[in-house]
């Protein structure tokens, strides 16, 4: 948490309140006047002090996702990349806004505002470079690109003895999947996260290549999932819409809305795992909605 929906929609409304509009001086895109670094190990490249110094004057031209990563086009050009990783965020905020306790770097802006990046537990990571594939080239495809059609998706999971899980959470083979969309992903495809991919058949795999799209699209259309425990807010501050739409994930107990089963909860590759034990069936065996119901 962040994910990709999550990611996209800061994005969007970044590059609406940044780049989107002309600024009052000259130009389009905002002016970064000054950078204030709270916490040094936040910039990962090149350092604190050569961020601090070379971002001045340049103009946040676009702003963009590639996977769980943000990207900001900058004048020169240059790009600034930033992972929010588990707890970081980016707002606009306006000049007289209260100071953010958790406020690791801020660029001030000449028109008086600040975009600050904030970070309770401190693993995100900004990146400044002229060249960003230099760290977004090894990510794999976006789930949502047009080009990563079902053919690509299944040649994706094409010989992977793995479990369904850690692939899909693989930035490598996929860029953007967290915990929250890959179990509501699985559960819409009827598939266990322990699942091998290798003994998925060809129906099975076009499930999970629409599950994987359709989770995420609808996660984007209500501007992302804010849990009670967590922190994600749009640029300006609102909450997310999605949480009421979730399946299974933080549900343990809860029966599961397809088919009346208590949801369980497990731990996959290191990740707590929410899933329906009726209608995601180890075994592979073969699920059809009836009714509304998943029956086996």
């Amino acid at each position: 948490m962040p994910e990709l929906p999550e990611v996209e929609t800061l994005a969007s409304d970044l590059n609406r309140l940044l780049a989107g509009t002309p600024s009052r001086f000259s130009g389009t895109g905002a002016l970064v006047s000054s950078v204030e670094v709270g916490w040094a190990r936040s910039v990962a490249m090149p350092s604190a002090e050569a961020l601090a110094e070379g971002l001045c004057g340049r103009r946040i031209l676009d702003v963009s996702r590639r996977g769980k990563f943000l990207q900001l086009s900058l004048s020169g050009p240059t790009y600034l990349l930033v992972h929010l990783r588990m707890s970081g965020h980016l707002a606009v905020l306006p000049q007289c806004a209260p100071p953010d306790p958790y406020e690791r770097v801020a660029l001030c802006l000449a028109d008086g505002r600040r975009l600050v990046f904030s970070d309770p537990r401190k693993f995100g990571r900004l990146y400044w470079l002229d060249n960003p594939d230099l760290v977004l080239g090894k990510l794999g495809p976006d789930p949502l690109a047009d080009d990563l059609t079902l053919e690509a998706f299944a040649g994706l999971l094409h010989g992977r003895r793995g479990a369904l899980k850690p692939l899909l959470l693989n930035q490598a083979i996929l860029a953007g999947l967290g915990n929250i969309y890959t179990d509501e992903a699985l559960h819409r495809a009827h598939l266990h996260p322990l699942r091998k991919a290798t003994t998925l058949t060809g129906p099975e795999i076009a499930r999970l290549y629409s599950a994987v799209r359709d989770v995420l699209r609808q996660a984007i259309a209500n501007r992302g999932t804010t849990l009670q425990d967590e922190r994600f807010r749009d640029a300006e501050g609102r909450p997310g819409r999605n949480r009421d739409n979730l399946q299974v994930y933080r549900r343990k107990g809860e029966p599961c809305l397809c088919c009346g089963t208590p949801v369980e909860r497990t731990v996959v590759g290191g990740r707590g795992t929410h899933y329906c034990p009726s209608c995601q069936k180890l075994d592979g065996a073969q699920c059809t909605v009836v009714g509304g119901k998943v029956n086996a």
